[in-house]
């Protein structure tokens, strides 16, 4: 099937008169034709329909933002970067469809590369990505490329293998763009490490929004920061011959808040137990639809970009919870009392029970000792195979657990032994991730060896937050064996 767009033309050239859009966090936002156009696809429209926040809106109401709005909030911030640098073009050139320059395509493929890395985003965002990525149906194929069943590729596939007329690829060539050059800025593997760093960095574009605009609609300020501050010293540096990112020393203080910020927010929001829980159900809910063939497959998913875009569009937050409604009513979850258990809580906010016990306590651990973390994890996985042996033996159906285990590390940045470890090239500060300083005698250091930050103490902890989650008759059977205190 080949997608005729829905509006014509001639409609698309009385709307694109007003290319501008409201932001509640940055006022108005320009976009050019080619944006503009890309924002009226289906591919873009679906955003809308994702919550930025996955299930945190049953904890905090006001978290309703969807991936379409952050994603416009991305490419601005991708914008005012490139602005500070120096290597963005005027707005006379960078909206003009007739001026074409080196300059102007870098300037336009990174505010792209913002505003489509998220296209990929799966229902209720990584909420029901983890699901894909445990089932890995194409990762574990034959003729599989051995990458995960993610959003960053699905987002790569949707920007080369939609060439039809309202197809994103088409999109592209149509206004002289190379598909492949976004896809690889999307990836964070482009030639240029300062394109990289705008875009996949510890101190990027994405975070620089997705901490404002999360605090905004949750209500919860953890993740606010000073980003005026911030932008004004962002500088270009020299190392090696390459230019990269750096941030000015007199903006020191206003890093190490971005990212306490960060640690404080998944710290106390998108890990804690209670804005966690539901994400959890879902994740299991997802993995069980999969493993039974009630939900969408990657290689479906693919199959829709590259021939049913407005089938590909009803990928969203309402499938996901029709499907998981769908099922719970007509008696098809009546097979596995547990996810019917499961789906009973989704639908319903119905709060599972936390399980807490000495292998499940949150503690600041060491990046480095790789020993220590391997111990506590071991001994919170043999926990919880302790409980379902319990629950097996001397439950019923409806004593389950679900376990939300941490699949990434909560850190302030990245220690200089796990950058040595992960390094892609001999000078540490040409790796991509790393915050780096602009002294003001002109050396460049990593923010983790500026010896009056406070972060060269904390370069090396993260925060270990484990989840368990259980029904109401197992917590009781748990107390009941002396598992859990009351």
């Amino acid at each position: 099937m080949v997608w005729t767009p829905f509006f014509s033309t001639e409609h698309m050239e009385v709307i694109s008169k007003s290319k501008i859009i409201f932001d509640p966090l940055y006022g108005f936002i320009h976009l050019s034709n080619l944006e503009w156009e890309i924002i009226h696809t289906p591919f873009y429209q679906r955003l809308r329909w994702i919550k930025q926040l996955g299930f945190t809106f049953y904890t905090f109401p006001g978290a309703e933002h969807s991936r379409y709005g952050h994603s416009i909030g991305v490419m601005f911030n991708a914008h005012k970067i490139l602005q500070r640098l120096g290597r963005a073009v005027p707005d006379q050139d960078l909206f003009n469809d007739s001026v074409q320059s080196p300059e102007k395509a870098f300037h336009q493929s990174i505010r792209l590369a913002a505003l489509l890395h998220d296209l990929g985003t799966f229902m209720f965002s990584h909420t029901t990505e983890m699901a894909y990525i445990r089932y890995g149906e194409t990762t574990h194929e034959k003729n599989g490329k051995g990458h995960p069943d993610d959003h960053e590729h699905l987002g790569s596939y949707i920007i080369k293998n939609t060439d039809y007329p309202g197809g994103i690829t088409f999109i592209l060539k149509k206004y002289r763009l190379d598909p492949q050059k976004i896809s690889n800025l999307v990836k964070g593997n482009d030639s240029s490490i300062l394109a990289n760093q705008v875009l996949h960095s510890e101190v990027d574009c994405d975070r620089m929004d997705y901490l404002l605009r999360d605090a905004h609609y949750s209500g919860i300020q953890y993740g606010t920061y000073d980003r005026d501050y911030l932008l004004h010293h962002f500088r270009v540096a020299s190392v090696n011959g390459q230019d990269i990112v750096a941030i000015n020393h007199n903006a020191l203080h206003a890093v190490e808040d971005f990212l306490m910020a960060r640690f404080a927010w998944y710290s106390q929001v998108i890990r804690s137990a209670r804005g966690a829980r539901f994400d959890a159900i879902a994740e299991e809910l997802c993995f069980y639809m999969l493993e039974k063939g009630k939900i969408y497959s990657y290689s479906q998913l693919m199959d829709m970009i590259a021939h049913d875009p407005e089938k590909f569009y009803t990928f969203n937050d309402n499938y996901f919870l029709s499907q998981v409604h769908h099922y719970y009513s007509n008696g098809e979850f009546d097979k596995n009392p547990r996810i019917k258990d499961l789906a009973f809580c989704l639908l319903f906010g119905k709060a599972p029970r936390t399980v807490k016990c000495e292998e499940f306590k949150q503690r600041i651990l060491n990046q480095d000792e790789d020993h220590v973390y391997d111990k506590i994890i071991k001994r919170a996985e043999d926990k919880i195979k302790e409980i379902k042996d319990i629950l097996k033996k001397k439950g019923t159906e409806k004593d389950w657990i679900v376990e939300d285990l941490p699949k990434k590390h909560i850190i302030f940045v990245k220690s200089r032994k796990k950058l040595v470890k992960s390094k892609t090239s001999e000078n540490l500060l040409l790796e991509r991730d790393p915050v780096k300083i602009l002294m003001d005698n002109g050396d460049v250091k990593l923010l983790g060896d500026v010896e009056n930050s406070i972060i060269s103490d904390l370069q090396t902890k993260f925060n270990f937050v484990p989840n368990v989650y259980c029904s109401d008759s197992a917590y009781e059977l748990l107390k009941l064996e002396g598992i859990i205190s009351g």
